[in-house]
């Protein structure tokens, strides 16, 4: 199954949800596009992990159950987890189903493998003690509040639209099908696991059990690259490479950053919470956990070029 042509070089691919679409035609026809530039990095010899986000497909599902459970009561409303796992199912089906066609197209001797991923979380977390990520259909107070007592949910007014639930977004400890996802990286698969973070379970002395959370998917794929020992981690986003001073006349692109320099534009404000700074956390996780690494933000257009070296921001290891 070994794939001998190439680099022999891992890398952990990290896709944002938000650039997989609003519906799953629209997201079959992205993920097209999607795999050709994953397939470019391939064709080269590469051994590549594909992980992705999933906020704007959980919350479409939660919201489908929830407005039929409503509406039907032969449809139960679905556990946050379960949705997480059937958005991990239906991403990574047509992921690697994208990756798989045009591996094929190319006479390239690889194959596709998509594994569900479950996160394990620390349930002393301090994100569980104030959950913010607000998920599902909105509501009005009496039946969110009922649907928390009947569900053990947390719920929250939103912006003065109504009730929603809310889930904590805790830092994943360990991956628990990692195992699965090396012997198949060693075996020559191209692997699609840890979307949207991994679904976060508990470790208990009855074993694992599934908890309302929302996981940084970034950082999952740091702790799954620096696991893997993987050559890369590539955090794809909007833009070719990362900004200083950002949407100014001082604007400035940064090709290479150290740690120390990316903790100092952390320090100065630089990285919007809600965009940037949250990937360039990621890297530098990922970078001092695996010092031999390097860690690449860069677009997707822009991601085989940024593999070689000619693109993207790299951050290292001081």
């Amino acid at each position: 199954m070994a794939y001998e042509k190439g680099n022999g070089k891992t890398v952990v691919i990290a896709l944002g949800g938000n650039a997989l679409g609003n519906t799953p035609q629209e997201q079959l026809e992205l993920v097209q596009n999607t795999a050709k530039h994953i397939v470019d990095m391939i064709e080269e010899g590469t051994n590549v992990v594909v992980s992705h986000g999933n906020g704007p497909q959980v919350g479409m599902i939660n919201n489908a159950f929830a407005y039929a459970a409503a509406h039907d009561d032969k449809t139960p409303d679905m556990p946050f987890p379960e949705a997480g796992a059937m958005s991990q199912g239906y991403i990574g089906y047509q992921l690697s189903q994208a990756i798989l066609n045009d591996v094929k197209s190319r006479e390239i001797p690889r194959s596709t493998a998509c594994v569900v991923t479950q996160t394990v979380v620390d349930a002393d977390d301090p994100a569980f003690q104030n959950p913010t990520k607000p998920v599902g259909a909105f509501m009005d107070e009496e039946t969110a509040k009922a649907k928390a007592e009947a569900m053990g949910i947390t719920v929250k007014e939103d912006a003065g639209r109504g009730w929603r639930q809310v889930v904590a977004s805790p830092i994943p400890k360990r991956i628990v099908e990692f195992d699965a996802v090396k012997d198949l990286v060693d075996g020559g698969y191209i692997v699609v696991s840890t979307g949207g973070g991994g679904v976060p379970v508990f470790e208990t002395e009855g074993g694992y059990v599934g908890t309302p959370a929302v996981i940084d998917k970034d950082r999952s794929s740091a702790l799954m690259a620096s696991e893997l020992g993987a050559d890369m981690l590539v955090i794809l986003t909007a833009v070719e490479k990362v900004c200083i001073n950002f949407n100014t006349p001082e604007q400035e692109q940064i090709s290479e950053m150290t740690v120390s320099q990316a903790r100092e534009y952390i320090g100065q404000g630089q990285f919007a919470p809600g965009s940037m700074l949250p990937k360039v956390e990621a890297c530098i996780e990922y970078v001092e956990k695996f010092p031999e690494g390097k860690a690449l933000i860069t677009s997707l257009e822009c991601a085989a070029a940024g593999l070689r070296g000619e693109t993207g921001t790299v951050i290292v290891a001081d």
